[in-house]
């Protein structure tokens, strides 16, 4: 899969995907790097730990609630962020956004890849703006109706009306990843049940992004809060790995690497 001018190649290796948030209200590390030039030191901090990708977010998604900004001021959060990144290093970035106009300007300032956690499925046209400009998309499963017939299959036909929208819009199949969306519209038990079956996700033959860094399923789990979540984290990425999945968006680059470093090693033999 290439995303900007890397070819990843998912065949044979795992990547990591570094979380930068440029927001005040983020559930794990709100505020921590609103400034620009902490965001551009903890950017080459997670580079030189392994990052392969560096995730830019401008408006917290947390769950159990949260502010809804405006695309103007999602813009003015990001989009300075993503050119100065694209400035001083040589790293694909995504933008962790839902919103077209967001997109449409992120991909303006040097994004390479649109991280939507609706799946194409928020506001009607993010499918065309990912179509006209090219650049690759994670697209993630969520919903507003929680109430799930039979989990697991209405979890995959909600992922296939994300690849049919995709495809309707032309956006191209090797532009595609998928997330199943741990820790959004699921509840602790079918957040564990999602992580067991990791390997549906390999039914549409496009790379899978996991993304459980510090969540709500690790802290229930082990009955920790969020700054004490890196363990269980390494846990779920070694997990996924092992089924399937290849990119993986985390807070804690270095303690992931290392994981997953190891666990390919494993592999290879």
């Amino acid at each position: 899969m290439i995303i900007g001018n890397k070819d990843f190649q998912t065949e044979q290796r795992g990547y990591i995907m570094g979380i930068l948030n440029v927001t005040p209200d983020s559930f794990s590390d709100g505020g921590k790097y609103r400034d620009l030039d902490k965001a551009l030191c903890h950017t080459r901090q997670m580079l030189a730990e392994g990052a392969d990708i560096i995730d830019v977010g401008g408006e917290s998604t947390r769950p159990g609630g949260y502010t809804l900004i405006s695309d103007e001021e999602e813009i003015e959060r990001t989009a300075r962020v993503i050119e100065a990144i694209k400035k001083e290093f040589d790293v694909p970035v995504s933008l962790d956004t839902y919103k077209s106009g967001v997109a449409k300007a992120g991909i303006e300032a040097g994004a390479d890849l649109i991280n939507d956690i609706w799946g194409l499925k928020w506001d009607g046209t993010m499918a065309e703006v990912l179509a006209e400009s090219g650049v690759a998309a994670c697209l993630m499963h969520n919903r507003r109706d929680t109430d799930y017939g039979d989990f697991l299959v209405d979890v995959m036909a909600d992922l296939q009306e994300t690849m049919d929208l995709a495809a309707e819009a032309g956006i191209a199949k090797e532009k595609i990843m998928l997330d199943p969306g741990i820790g959004f519209a699921k509840d602790l038990n079918q957040n564990l049940k999602m992580m067991k079956h990791l390997e549906l996700m390999s039914r549409w033959d496009v790379p899978v992004l996991l993304g459980t860094s510090r969540k709500s399923m690790i802290g229930l789990t082990l009955d920790l809060p969020s700054d004490q979540r890196v363990e269980g984290t390494v846990a779920t990425t070694v997990c996924g790995y092992m089924k399937g999945c290849r990119f993986f968006r985390v807070h804690d680059v270095k303690e992931n690497k290392r994981a997953l470093d190891m666990i390919e090693a494993i592999y290879a033999v």
